[in-house]
């Protein structure tokens, strides 16, 4: 201690108004700050990925060293215990959002600075009585899920995507783009598939639509699914991928890992990565679908198309890979022919008509689901894509469409595929009997 300090310290402790005031705006965030000066968070945060007690060690000794440091010597030894423990908790845990994270009744969980937290349980957003203790409480826990993964956020590059070991996904944004402060957004997916049965009890979709829903996979028709933001997109694709034969080698393509499947089931599964600190490395989807044709699928599923790597999938549906799935945003059926066109010019400047030849030898259905303004979640409309060779023009046609969740909805015509089942019945893993009973319970035939 130089000879400046401890005047320094001497004066402190004779002045009765500055040594316990001082002590007692101490805590996490000044500790946090301290052992920075003793070792790297982001280091201990990638070695807790692979060895957590010895990361817990690590900052245990840090914590010893700044601790010791005449700043912290108005504390007492219990009080400097449960600093380094209220430390950890922080560190290795995802501090006052621990419990909505544990929830499996949250699905969305949005920090908005450290005052404001807000959570969507049912569909419907909730604000918490939670709140961490300031802004930099916010930024360590930010620093603590993107360590392990070699990234970084700063004011050179403010916003990160990341994704929890338990597959949740995480977004964060911090000054300067972020004007009140740091935000984090975590997507909170269900630790299990909810099959399609549950979701018929529920109210989503009712017997006869199950029962299609089912055919289009085991005839293996290509399906899109799609909707807005939070309509439960992911969730339908899980539950079609349940029925998925055994037999087959399904390789998925995802941006964040979401899907699930059961242990029986022959899946690969491929998750696109973003460029790391150096700005280097990065696998887009559009790569992984090329290598995925290279893989022997039986199957593609890709957990959503977004830009570019549309092309791909479209070419690999026109090249045997008939029963793929993926996901798309748009508001209605018809909404996915544009939004495909848009995407696949994002990689090719091919002519629309060219495009939309491409979009219906490859797609046989689109299946759109929708949340109700109550947060309730229901399958909208079924449609066929039909494509018109003369004039290559493609046309979606509705024939399943429901309006609202308390609407029943009902079936416009008999779709193509139950034609198909009829007419060349060896060629379906579908019994004709089961079409008539089902035929005859919605057309009353």
């Amino acid at each position: 201690m130089s000879l400046t300090e401890r005047v320094r310290q001497i004066e402190g402790l004779n002045s009765p108004s500055s040594a316990r005031p001082a002590a007692g705006r101490l805590g996490v965030e000044e500790l946090r700050q301290d052992i920075r000066s003793w070792t790297s968070l982001e280091a201990i945060a990638a070695i807790m990925v692979d060895n957590p007690q010895r990361a817990r060690n690590e900052l245990r000794s840090s914590c010893r060293h700044a601790l010791a440091e005449p700043k912290w010597d108005a504390l007492s030894g219990a009080e400097k215990r449960a600093l380094v423990e209220e430390l950890i908790d922080v560190m290795f845990g995802m501090g006052p959002v621990e419990s909505l994270v544990d929830d499996e009744s949250v699905t969305e969980i949005m920090v908005n600075g450290s005052r404001s937290i807000f959570f969507e349980r049912d569909g419907k957003l909730v604000k918490s009585d939670l709140t961490f203790d300031s802004d930099e409480q916010v930024r360590v826990l930010i620093d603590r899920i993107i360590g392990p993964l070699g990234r970084r956020i700063d004011e050179s590059s403010p916003m990160v995507n990341a994704r929890l070991p338990q597959g949740h996904r995480v977004h964060a944004a911090i000054p300067p783009i972020a004007l009140d402060g740091p935000c984090l957004t975590i997507r909170a997916f269900t630790r299990r598939v909810m099959p399609l049965e549950e979701m018929r009890d529920a109210g989503s979709f009712d017997g006869s639509v199950m029962r299609f829903l089912g055919w289009l996979v085991r005839a293996r028709r290509n399906v899109v699914v799609s909707g807005g933001t939070g309509s439960g997109k992911t969730t339908m694709l899980n539950a079609l991928s349940l029925l998925v034969s055994p037999d087959e080698r399904v390789i998925t393509i995802e941006d964040s890992a979401e899907l699930k499947f059961d242990e029986v089931n022959h899946v690969v599964r491929l998750e696109a990565r973003p460029q790391n600190a150096e700005g280097t490395g990065e696998v887009t989807i559009r790569e992984l679908v090329i290598n995925a044709l290279r893989m022997r699928p039986d199957r593609i599923i890709v957990g959503e198309c977004r830009s570019g790597e549309a092309l791909d999938m479209l070419q690999a549906m026109n090249t045997g890979h008939d029963g793929s799935l993926t996901t798309l945003h748009a508001n209605s059926p018809e909404d996915v022919v544009d939004r495909m066109i848009t995407m696949v010019r994002y990689a090719v400047n091919l002519p629309v008509d060219a495009i939309e030849a491409q979009i219906g030898n490859a797609f046989h259905y689109i299946v759109q689901v929708s949340r109700g303004g109550d947060g309730s979640r229901f399958l909208q409309a079924i449609a066929e894509v039909v494509y018109d060779r003369r004039n290559r023009v493609v046309s979606i046609e509705r024939v399943f469409e429901r309006e609202s969740f308390s609407d029943a909805g009902a079936w416009r015509r008999v779709p193509a595929l139950a034609e198909e089942i009829r007419s060349h019945p060896s060629a379906f893993p579908i019994p004709v009997e089961e079409l008539d009973v089902w035929e005859g319970e919605v057309f009353g035939r």
